[in-house]
Parts: structure tokens; sequence; C-alpha cells
């Protein structure tokens, strides 16, 4: 056997090992904190969606922008947990709550 072919199959080997335990988590620990992973609307959705997916909202905030036609209208409701962002009526993000 070739000596490069043996250490480059080794290397190979210990790579695609290392890549295996990357596996998605739901819960990450980052400086003694522990993240927990949680369920909220992800981006492309309609208010109707969202609505339908995870209930009425706590609380739906007064909108903000849309004085000039470069700054749309953007929305936000709060559920116990994280809050959505809308542009217009479509989602552009959900963040959980102390983010």
């Amino acid at each position: 056997m070739n000596l490069k072919f043996v250490l480059g199959s080794g290397l190979l080997l210990s790579g695609l090992i290392g890549l295996a335990g990357t596996a998605q988590a739901e819960s990450v620990m980052l400086d003694k904190t522990t993240v927990r992973a949680i369920a909220a609307p992800e981006r492309g959705l309609s208010m109707s969606q969202v609505e339908k997916r995870f209930g009425a909202p706590q609380a739906k905030l007064p909108p903000a922008g849309g004085d000039a036609p470069k700054q749309p209208v953007i929305n936000r409701w709060q559920y116990n947990g994280f809050t959505v962002y809308f542009e217009g009526s479509i989602v552009i993000h959900s963040v959980r709550d102390g983010a």
C-alpha cells in the first residue's frame, strides 16, 4: 500500500467522523447559559398563517414606519416567549424574548 494513500485515507476518515458529531441540537450551552430552541413563525408566513398556527397574539403593538415609500410599515405581535415582526403582513423575523 502507498503511504500517501494510507495517510490521506486516515485524514479523510477522521474528518468524516468529526463531521458526524455536528448534528443539530435543541439546546446549546454557551458560557454556562443554556439556550433552548422554541417554535416560532418562519420568514415568509402571512399574518393569517401565523394566527392559525400559533393562535392569537398576547399583544399587537402599534405599527412603526410607513412614513415614506422606502420605509414599509413594520407590525409586531407579541407571544409568550417571542415577538414576530412583519413587513406589511409578511413575517420578516421572529425573535425570542430576552435575545
